[in-house]
C-alpha cells in the first residue's frame, strides 16, 4: 500500500510500449554505492527478484520502483580525522594549513571514511495511469518527488509531469469541514488534526485520538487558525491524512476492502497492486470533486480526461531541484510497495 500519495498530471499523450520503457529505464538501473561513493540512485525491480522486469503492468497500471542509497559519515568524525592530519602537518612542517587546504583535508577524510559508513536504502513507488493521465508517487517529501520526476523525464520520452491544482484549496476545505463538524461527499473526519496560526506567533494546536466535533476546534478556526493536516476516512475503506499541500499521508486500506477475499495473499504482488490502485483510483477523483474539480490553466482540458467528473490528481509542487544525499537521506523505507 502507498504510505504517501502525491499525484501529478502525467503529461504524456501516449506512453512507450512496455519493452521500450523497460529498455529506457535499464539505462538508469540502480547500482549499489561503490566503496567511496556517497549516493547512488536509479530504477530497481518492483518485485525484488533478480533479473526481473523494471516495469510491471497490472490491470492496465504500470508500476515502477525508484531506489536511492545514501552513505553518510558524522561531521564530527570527519572533523576529528581531518584535525589529526592538520596536527601532523603542523608538527612535521611547522606550518598551519590554510582554509583551502583544510577543506581539502576534510574532503579527503570523508572519502577515507565512506567505505566504513553504513548505507541507507530507500525506495519511492511510482504508479503510471496512462488512461487517466496521472502520475502517482509514494513520496513523503518534495525532494524525493523531484528526484523521481527528474529521473523519469530523463529516461522516458514523452513524459512531462506538471502541477495539479484544484479549484478549492485543501486548507480552505478542511477549515470548513472542521467548522461544520463534517466533511463533504463520502469522506468522514477522524480523530487527528493540526491547526496553525497565520499570525506572528505561529501557534500550533494538535489533536491526536481526540474527537474534533467540539466547540474548542471551531473556536480555533474562528480565531484564524488554519488546518495543515486532517485525518479522514473514505467510505470506511481507506484512511489517510490530508495535508495543506494535497499530499495524502499515512494511507491505509481498512478491513472492509478485504472482505470476501482470501487472507492467504502474502507476496501476491499483483493482487496488492490491483486492490490498492483500484481503491485509490476511486478515492482521488472523489477528493478532487469535493475540492471543486481541477483548476485548469487557460481553460485547457488535460490529456486523458473527458470531463470534470473524471479521475484527477492532487498536490501542488515547487520548482524541481537536484536532490542531494542530505535531501534523500530521510527517505521512507520502501521495502514493500503496498
Amino acid at each position: 500500500m502507498f504510505k504517501n500519495v502525491m499525484v501529478y498530471r502525467l503529461g504524456a499523450e501516449s506512453l512507450p510500449t512496455l519493452d521500450e520503457m523497460e529498455d529506457a529505464l535499464a539505462q538508469a538501473r540502480f547500482v549499489e554505492c561503490g566503496a567511496s561513493q556517497e549516493m547512488s540512485m536509479g530504477w530497481a525491480v518492483p518485485r525484488g527478484k533478480e533479473h526481473g522486469a523494471l516495469v510491471e503492468s497490472i490491470a492496465g497500471q504500470r508500476i515502477l520502483k525508484f531506489t536511492v542509497e545514501t552513505k553518510s559519515v558524522p561531521s564530527t568524525v570527519v572533523r576529528r580525522k581531518a584535525d589529526e592530519e592538520i596536527a601532523r602537518i603542523e608538527a612535521t612542517t611547522g606550518r598551519k594549513p590554510g582554509k583551502k587546504e583544510t577543506r581539502d583535508l576534510r574532503e579527503d577524510a570523508k572519502r577515507a571514511l565512506l567505505p566504513q559508513a553504513f548505507s541507507k536504502v530507500s525506495s519511492v513507488w511510482v504508479w503510471l495511469d496512462a488512461e487517466q493521465d496521472l502520475l502517482i508517487l509514494d513520496a513523503g517529501s518534495q525532494s524525493r518527488a523531484d528526484a523521481v520526476i527528474t529521473a523519469l523525464v530523463e529516461a522516458v520520452p514523452g513524459v512531462a509531469p506538471r502541477l495539479y491544482n484544484t479549484q478549492r484549496t485543501p486548507q480552505s476545505a478542511m477549515a470548513q469541514w472542521l467548522a461544520e463538524g463534517e466533511a463533504d461527499g463520502a469522506f468522514q473526519i477522524e480523530q487527528e488534526c493540526e491547526l496553525k496560526s497565520s499570525g506572528e506567533d505561529r501557534a500550533v494546536v494538535k489533536y491526536t485520538r481526540h474527537t474534533l466535533d467540539i466547540d474548542e476546534v471551531k473556536q480555533h478556526i474562528a480565531q484564524g487558525k488554519l488546518p495543515t493536516k486532517l485525518a479522514l476516512n473514505w467510505q470506511g475503506r481507506v484512511a489517510f491524512t490530508l495535508t495543506e499541500s494535497m499530499t495524502l499521508k499515512k494511507v491505509g486500506l481498512l478491513e472492509t476492502v478485504f472482505e470476501g477475499t482470501s487472507k492467504e495473499k502474502e507476496d501476491n504482488f499483483d493482487a496488492d497492486v490491483a486492490i490498492s490502485t483500484g481503491e485509490l483510483g476511486q478515492l482521488i477523483p472523489e477528493l478532487v470533486e469535493v475540492l471543486g474539480g481541477e483548476l485548469l490553466e487557460f481553460g485547457a482540458t488535460p490529456a486523458g480526461v473527458a470531463s470534470a467528473g473524471g479521475a484527477a490528481g492532487t498536490v501542488t509542487t515547487g520548482r524541481a531541484h537536484q536532490a542531494t544525499a542530505a535531501d534523500l537521506a530521510t527517505a521512507d523505507d520502501g521495502s514493500a510497495p503496498f
